[in-house]
């Protein structure tokens, strides 16, 4: 009877001990869905020339000032041109001037990339589907390594 009292103990103990580590991952999940922003990308489109996007990708943050403003929400090649659009969700109450420019930055030297707008001071404003044509290109860290390490400094007198 004692055998079969402990085994009652154990497998009630086993039942609370699952029940409060399902109720802890059922916590996190509704913690990392509030805080998660699943709206696809909700905002006026604008679209953004660049020569290389090297790392960017669909999803990345738009900043303003170091401040999360909107975000990629697709990337494509021009046939013509060869140069990437990357087409850019902002946020509507962000009202931005036509001569903004835009550049692709790293969030740190292994961290992934961005895209940082710095508004003009053209009175006019970006509207949808308007392009940003002054940009920035993404730095390649390899090949500013490479050249570094291998090839010294273009420019130098030598």
């Amino acid at each position: 009877m004692r055998g079969e009292i402990r085994a009652a103990r154990r497998r009630l103990a086993e039942t609370v001990t699952g029940a409060v580590v399902l109720l802890a991952a059922l916590a996190f999940l509704a913690w990392a869905y509030a805080r998660v922003d699943l709206t696809g990308g909700d905002g006026y489109r604008v679209v953004a020339l660049f020569d290389r996007v090297d790392g960017l990708e669909v999803g990345a943050d738009v900043r303003l000032s170091g401040i999360r403003v909107g975000e990629v929400v697709a990337m494509r090649l021009d046939p013509v041109t060869y140069r990437a659009e990357v087409e850019l969700a902002i946020d509507p109450e962000v009202k931005l001037p036509l001569d903004t420019s835009a550049a692709v930055l790293s969030t740190g030297l292994l961290g992934g990339k961005y895209v940082a707008l710095s508004p003009g001071a053209e009175e006019e404003l970006l509207a949808e589907g308007d392009r940003i044509l002054l940009t920035q290109p993404a730095i390649n860290v390899e090949e500013l390594l490479a050249r570094f390490v291998f090839g010294g400094i273009e420019g130098e007198g030598r």
